[in-house]
């Protein structure tokens, strides 16, 4: 039996078959068009503008280095005019964060790219290995994602940046889109699937090129371009409730491979109808244009990243919400009559509905950050670790050779640790 052709050059050995949509491609044509599908995202929702410097964010894992890589080579390619570097949090997790620390700075290196770490321990006075051994395993992903969305806001403030680019691929947003359904947040779901979120009082923005980018793609990507990344996962994550998301997502994905794109696009669709008094769109952003792009702005070419088979337009379920708001008003209309020959209404009338309060973003009282709420969420876990932390910490130490021993007594006031 002949070996099968690149479904696109007709002319090598197809090596690859697209998780995304099973076409058989050869290494080559694979690596152009996975290229060409972050092009085609990053120009149709006019992510980047000549000149701006953009911090990439950078663990070390497959993700993050396949964007350094790519907007590298896109950046040169393409000619965007883009000043990229590198920014780092050090959560504190020792046999984890350390170890991919290690792999950033090769990556600083290899991609000639400046690198900046700031780490948990510096602005909150917390590792997360400190965390984990007050709160114990149970919610500490809570902790983490606060901690870090604000130390990448702080990081990137320092060195003067205004936009952030996270590795958030198609499998994350398709997995934050289920746990934010599952959880009955309208809010997040509206905000989750944006490819841009910035706000009227921050001026940094964050941005996702790999939104519409499977996961499996990514890392034969970094296989067949031979990438230097870490592969373990967190030691904590395990009990996060996204695993349970990302099972879900793995078994739609084994029936329907095109299963992670639709919930993408599902997501995008419900955040449509989502009010603006809930998600908070109406509100102006800050300083630029196209500060915040919605996601249904992408244009789908050839070399899009997602197929329109397969899946629902985007007006189609704001068509049913119309279509289920007008046989209210006709249900409310009709009548029956009692046996005595008296008319009563089926239904009483629509109560009026509460409005829910809009948010206002304010800076914190504590640490400046800005919240919508006058304690930020950072600070109020804060004072809830500082309140438990012991109020002296004694620490022995024994030193050999002259047959002498010292001890060292370290006070800690309870309390003290705050976000510098």
């Amino acid at each position: 039996m002949p070996p099968t052709p690149c479904a696109l050059c007709h002319t090598f050995r197809a090596l690859i078959i697209r998780p995304k949509n099973h076409q058989k491609l050869c290494k080559a044509c694979f690596l152009a068009l996975f290229e060409a599908e972050i092009h085609n995202t990053i120009t149709s929702n006019s992510l980047f503008r000549p000149g701006e410097r953009i911090a990439i964010g950078a663990s070390g894992g497959k993700d993050s280095t396949v964007l350094a890589s790519v907007l590298k080579t896109l950046n040169e390619r393409h000619n965007y005019g883009l000043d990229l570097l590198l920014l780092s949090i050090d959560e504190g997790i020792k046999g984890y964060r350390d170890d991919s620390l290690e792999t950033v700075k090769r990556n600083a290196t290899q991609y000639d790219m400046p690198l900046s770490i700031v780490g948990y321990d510096e602005l909150y006075g917390w590792t997360m290995d400190q965390v984990v051994s007050q709160i114990g395993k149970k919610g500490n992903c809570t902790y983490c994602g606060v901690f870090r969305r604000q130390a990448l806001d702080r990081g990137a403030a320092r060195l003067g940046i205004k936009h952030v680019v996270t590795g958030h691929n198609a499998d994350d947003v398709a997995e934050t889109v289920m746990m934010n359904l599952l959880r009955g947040d309208l809010p997040r779901l509206s905000r989750a699937t944006s490819i841009v979120t910035a706000s009227a009082a921050s001026d940094i923005k964050r941005s996702k090129p790999l939104k519409y980018a499977y996961e499996k793609e990514i890392v034969l990507y970094a296989y067949h371009k031979r990438l230097d990344y870490f592969s373990t996962e967190c030691i904590y994550s395990p009990e996060a409730f996204r695993g349970s998301a990302r099972t879900l997502i793995k078994n739609l994905e084994r029936v329907r491979p095109s299963a992670i794109l639709d919930v993408v696009r599902s997501g995008e669709d419900m955040a449509r109808l989502v009010p603006a008094e809930v998600s908070n769109s109406n509100q102006p952003l800050a300083n630029t244009k196209d500060a915040v792009v919605a996601a249904d702005e992408e244009a789908e070419g050839e070399a899009g990243c997602g197929s329109a088979n397969g899946r629902a337009s985007g007006g189609e379920m704001a068509a049913m919400e119309q279509k289920l708001r007008d046989e209210e008003k006709t249900t409310g209309k009709e009548t029956d009559f009692t046996l005595q020959g008296q008319r009563h209404d089926r239904c009483k009338p629509p109560s009026t509905a509460k409005k829910l309060p809009k948010q206002h973003l304010q800076r914190c009282v504590r640490c400046g950050y800005l919240s919508s709420q006058p304690v930020c969420k950072a600070c109020m876990l804060l004072e809830g670790l500082n309140k438990n932390r012991p109020k002296t910490e004694i620490s022995v130490s024994v030193e050999e050779g002259i047959g002498n021993k010292r001890m060292n007594f370290t006070n800690r006031l309870e309390g003290t640790a705050t976000i510098t």
